[in-house]
């Protein structure tokens, strides 16, 4: 999107904690520190949420919309400048933007407004583009990516989506999901992860809690037994499809019943890729102003997911040694089986291929 400028930094900020906005700050003192002649940009949900707050920044020259930013005028860069970057590994899609719900936790809509669908023709173009610059592997990403095609004419569901998009490009090796909304998963997207072997057995659920009081109190749309449910339903198709979820700890309200729920569905689900959120209250948020948890409760309870799915994670781990995986290669060393374990490669091939390996061992989380 700079057009080759080489004298500019960006910093792409989020802003769906408190911690992710001071992080925001951080790296842009850090980057002005590392970069002092450079013109240093921000963009993202901080740049609209926290604007008045960044933009007094004297290390910041100029914030850019969060929906102008894949804008090449925003930049003041020529239209005609080249919008996807070369890549090799995998390809980033953002089918979706934006999210027409109101989580209690949440500042999203603030920042990326009410939820926006690329058409199935637009997809398919981009995954065109990746695949003629080599990427072996599209992922399709978004801010609430189940929520794809209801904004469409004829709202389409996700899964017409995903099969359009395996129909149309036989010779795609894969096609991988971002993290997906469980209740919003269609019957056809349902039937493709349990047969399609083109769509990689890597589900990673927007879960946030295991307790149907703490999910009701942050307004999320399912309770325990629907996750429970989908899951297991999946698991009979596919055996091997690796479950990832994100999970909050330390929500207002959460008593160490709660708490011990929320560890309690790492293990029911197998849950081998864990993203865990300590809560942090974000002004104007139906959440901030529930009873809060102390902080040093929250880093325990966080700690405490962390190790559960840690433990889960090295078990899942085992069952993988002297099993032939197949890898993607990056460019350390390491590559990605389908069910996204990270796998080193016996010699550092190329990045984007796509070797056999067969792991011997286990050293630090990945398989060697």
């Amino acid at each position: 999107m700079l057009g080759g400028e080489s004298d500019v930094v960006v910093i792409n900020s989020c802003a769906v904690t408190s911690e992710a906005v001071r992080q925001t700050r951080q790296a842009i003192r850090k980057a002005r520190r590392a970069n002092p002649n450079a013109r240093l940009m921000v963009t993202g949900c901080a740049a609209d949420i926290e604007r008045e707050q960044l933009s007094a920044m004297p290390e910041v020259d100029g914030l850019i919309a969060n929906t102008q930013k894949l804008d090449p005028r925003a930049w003041n860069v020529p239209v005609e400048a080249p919008p996807i970057p070369a890549q090799h590994t995998r390809a980033f899609i953002a089918v979706q933007n934006g999210c027409d719900h109101a989580c209690t936790f949440c500042v999203i809509p603030q920042g990326r407004g009410p939820s926006r669908s690329l058409t199935i023709a637009e997809v398919l173009s981009e995954v065109e583009q990746h695949l003629e610059q080599g990427a072996p592997e599209i992922v399709l990403t978004g801010v609430d990516v189940t929520s794809w095609g209801h904004d469409l004419t004829d709202t389409p569901p996700l899964g017409a989506l995903v099969e359009a998009i395996l129909k149309t490009f036989p010779t795609l090796q894969r096609l991988r999901m971002s993290s997906l909304d469980g209740i919003e998963i269609d019957p056809l997207l349902f039937e493709l992860f349990a047969s399609e072997p083109r769509l990689m057995p890597h589900l990673h659920l927007s879960l946030q809690h295991g307790h149907d009081l703490i999910l009701k109190r942050m307004k999320r749309r399912h309770l325990r037994a629907d996750a429970v449910d989908l899951v297991t339903r999946l698991k009979v198709h596919r055996p091997d499809i690796a479950i990832g979820a994100d999970l909050i700890a330390g929500f207002p309200t959460e008593t160490e019943e709660h708490h011990a729920v929320n560890l309690s569905i790492i293990r029911e689900l197998a849950i081998v890729h864990g993203h865990i959120f300590p809560y942090s209250p974000r002004p104007g948020t139906p959440a901030a102003r529930m009873p809060q948890i102390k902080r040093p409760i929250i880093k325990r309870r966080a700690a405490e997911l962390r190790a559960a799915v840690s433990e889960v994670r090295a078990e899942w781990l085992t069952t993988l040694v002297d099993k032939p995986l197949s890898v993607l290669a990056e460019s350390d060393g390491t590559g990605y089986s389908p069910d996204f374990a990270r796998v080193k490669l016996p010699e550092v091939g190329q990045r984007g291929e796509i070797v056999m390996v067969t792991p011997s061992a286990i050293e630090e989380g990945i398989l060697t």
